[in-house]
């Protein structure tokens, strides 16, 4: 049942949980070298599985959990250096439920890049969560006290974090899981539906050829 309050329990890596059929996908956006792929390794720590997608040139990090009392595998995925050709695979947006952008406080440009990437963004997925995230704030900490009206502008939640010393990182992870999740269960999105069926097709016709040909 659709709920819009969200309990996020402790995850882990566990092998017997990665049958289970409901995934929660969250991607990472920013220019190359902002941290995206060392936030995700702050938060999971020791108990993450990369796997490389080397067709897309994306990598992807599962992560266990539990939400609402529910196992749930969440799939963290990461651009792998791919948004240095500053578009991404269509793949990569595919059935996202939540998205993390990034920018790098000590790179003015990258903070100034959001507004592509964003506008990419919505090009695919119109309506899912979105967290603005300001790393490396460990360089230099008095960046937290001013103001960056992007996050305003489109009232996304705005943290400040640092991968090097985990400030808010904890924090930007299990909100973008709550996100996504209750994205995932009160959304009715028209490209998933789509996508299902086109998926649900292709196996119908698998089937049949398979049978067609014992």
């Amino acid at each position: 049942m659709a709920t819009n309050e969200t309990s996020l329990d402790g995850g882990k890596i566990d092998d017997k949980m990665e049958n289970t059929d409901y995934k929660i996908k969250v991607i990472c956006l920013g220019d190359s070298a902002v941290g995206k792929s060392k936030l995700v390794e702050r938060f999971l720590m020791d108990g993450y599985k990369p796997q490389q997608l080397s067709t897309f040139a994306l990598t992807l990090f599962k992560y266990n959990t539990k939400v609402d009392g529910r196992e749930v595998v969440v799939e963290f995925w990461d651009t792998a250096g791919q948004e240095r050709f500053s578009s991404m695979h269509p793949s990569y947006y595919h059935q996202a439920h939540a998205c993390i952008l990034v920018f790098d406080i000590t790179r003015k440009i990258t903070y100034k890049n959001l507004a592509q990437w964003h506008k990419e963004l919505r090009e695919y997925r119109q309506e899912i969560p979105c967290i603005v995230v300001a790393n490396k704030i460990d360089v230099d900490t008095s960046i937290t006290s001013k103001s960056f009206n992007f996050p305003k502008k489109y009232r996304m939640p705005f943290y400040f974090v640092s991968a090097s010393d985990g400030t808010n990182v904890v924090k930007v992870f299990r909100e973008a899981i709550k996100l996504g999740y209750n994205y995932k269960e009160n959304s009715s999105d028209f490209m998933d539906e789509v996508m299902r069926e086109l998926e649900d097709l292709n196996e119908m016709d698998l089937e049949d050829h398979e049978n067609s040909t014992e």
